[in-house]
């Protein structure tokens, strides 16, 4: 037991929840993560002070809390859009959200004091415990793995290991080290020990500094094709407003017309972003011919929504040179209560109509992900915004595409970190593929991302503009594209069963 244990419980949840609030400094736009690696160091040893499952769930719990707190901050921004009559809901949907989330956290801390009977058990069970959290976060009630530990390795060349590991891999790899120095720190008051404990820590950092400075400046190889991505930038009190409408329309259809820029070809692909096209699918035909001209034959993607029936969609639209749609993919892993309301289409058989996907109010979901043809450039990976948080839906495909192309719209997340993260994000899910991608969002950050997850071109956050940029060349397909998250889950489960396995029978045998 740690001397921690002889404080009161009130101190050590303040404790707890400075480290995690200094543990987020990990995260995009601070990108601290040394500082996230010391601050996991002592994770263990205020876990190892609980005296019971309960303090230990309430100790993950605060933890959680002040991980999620600053990581999620930018949630309230869509309540600010309209402060006036939704501006007092930000702090409570914060301080809500970031309760529930911590609860998996809790969760994980609660079924490592009970599964550990030793010191040394609890933290190899805290170890997996954290993981199948990570786990839970991501697929329970369609998952909402932001701000995930492996997050905070994207702009180095650790998180290549996404491409072996996956992120769930790559956030266990990242706890064990600190978590075993914590545990060594935790249970011995002798100086050797605890500073041979440390040194690992020391040299993962120093290496993946070291790398990165020796690997700055490499280039990834190139394709023929060059790509224009289009940045309205409109935000999001003004994006429907009937009197700014024509103008980011306007602006989009310049950007389209617009010569090459110096050096650069004709491109050969047009990107729009999320929603940028102003009106309904059905009613977009005078829009498209805008468009045609404007691109001069060069294909274009963009966002729009469609009605089919009753039901509403975000969707992509591919006009090829003709300016004929040739391809659509509709959005099918939406925003709980952003996007649509949960069993909104039962409620409609009870009177209340208002929550229905089914008869518009709200966006239903697309099939799911597909590949879609864009002519010579390929075959590309669609997703709209959200989407690209999650591994398995840029994996949930059986035919592999040459590279990933996703539209967004980040005006909902503010100007801070909301649309940094989720760019990081994006560059994850290129390396775990193996892909580059194509991220264009409306008021940024639009970016060329190659298959190792680094930016060749970019457009500021907050800024109208465009940027013709030559697109990556993939690479062959990683392991984790070939396996996805079933392997290391099940590794995870035989783990902690075989924990309580050895336990029991050393007691039994004692």
């Amino acid at each position: 037991m740690t001397s921690l244990a002889r404080w009161s419980l009130r101190r050590r949840l303040v404790l707890v929840l400075l480290i995690g609030a200094l543990a987020a400094l990990g995260l995009a736009p601070v990108g601290w993560w040394p500082v996230t690696m010391v601050a996991f160091v002592a994770i263990p040893v205020v876990f190892l002070s609980a005296k019971s499952p309960g303090e230990a769930a309430l100790i993950g719990w605060v933890l959680g809390f002040g991980w999620f707190l600053p990581a999620l901050v930018w949630i309230v921004e869509p309540f600010l859009v309209d402060i006036a009559r939704h501006g007092w809901m930000a702090p409570f949907v914060l301080v809500l959200f970031s309760g529930g989330m911590s609860l998996f956290l809790g969760a994980a801390f609660w079924g490592a004091f009970r599964l550990g009977r030793t010191s040394l058990a609890r933290i190899i069970a805290l170890i997996l415990t954290l993981s199948l959290a990570e786990f839970a976060r991501a697929y329970v009630l369609t998952g909402f793995p932001w701000a995930a530990v492996a997050q905070i390795w994207v702009n180095t060349n650790a998180a290549l290991l996404l491409a072996w590991t996956g992120p769930h891999g790559l956030a266990l790899l990242t706890v064990a080290a600190p978590f075993g120095a914590g545990y060594v720190l935790a249970t011995t008051k002798h100086t050797l020990p605890r500073v041979l404990a440390i040194l690992p820590i020391v040299v993962i950092c120093g290496s993946v500094l070291f790398i990165d400075y020796v690997a700055k400046g490499q280039d990834s190889p190139v394709t023929d094709a060059t790509i224009r991505m289009i940045q309205p930038n409109a935000p999001q009190h003004q994006k429907w407003d009937p009197d700014f409408i024509p103008v980011f329309f306007r602006r989009s259809i310049d950007y389209t017309a617009a010569a090459p820029q110096p050096g650069q070809p004709q491109p050969d692909l047009i990107v729009w972003p999320e929603t940028s096209i102003p009106m309904y699918f059905h009613a977009a035909d005078p829009a498209f011919d805008v468009i045609v001209d404007a691109a001069h034959g060069t294909p274009v993607v963009a966002g729009i929504q469609r009605f089919v029936g009753e039901r509403l969609y975000n969707t992509l639209v591919y006009l090829d040179g003709d300016g004929e749609v040739t391809a659509t993919y509709d959005k099918h892993h939406l925003v709980p209560f952003g996007e649509y309301i949960p069993l909104g289409d039962i409620a409609s058989r009870f009177g209340w109509h208002g929550l229905a996907s089914g008869e518009g109010d709200g966006f239903s979901a697309g099939p799911g992900p597909r590949v879609i043809s864009l002519g010579p450039l390929g075959k590309a990976l669609p997703l709209i915004c959200y989407e690209a948080v999650f591994p398995q839906n840029v994996g949930g495909t059986s035919e592999r595409p040459d590279f990933l192309l996703l539209i967004t719209n980040d005006a909902w997340f503010g100007n801070y970190s909301g649309p940094y993260q989720h760019l990081a994000q994006a560059q994850m899910r290129a390396i775990e593929q193996g892909l580059p991608m194509i991220r264009v969002a409306n008021t940024g950050i639009s970016a060329m991302i190659d298959p190792l997850g680094r930016i060749t071109s970019s457009l500021p956050l907050g800024e109208a503009g465009y940027i013709d940029a030559r697109l990556p060349a993939p690479l062959p397909p990683t392991l984790y594209s070939k396996t996805g998250d079933l392997p290391l889950f099940l590794l995870l489960l035989v783990a902690a069963l075989s924990l309580v396995g050895l336990q029991h029978r050393h007691e039994t045998h004692t």
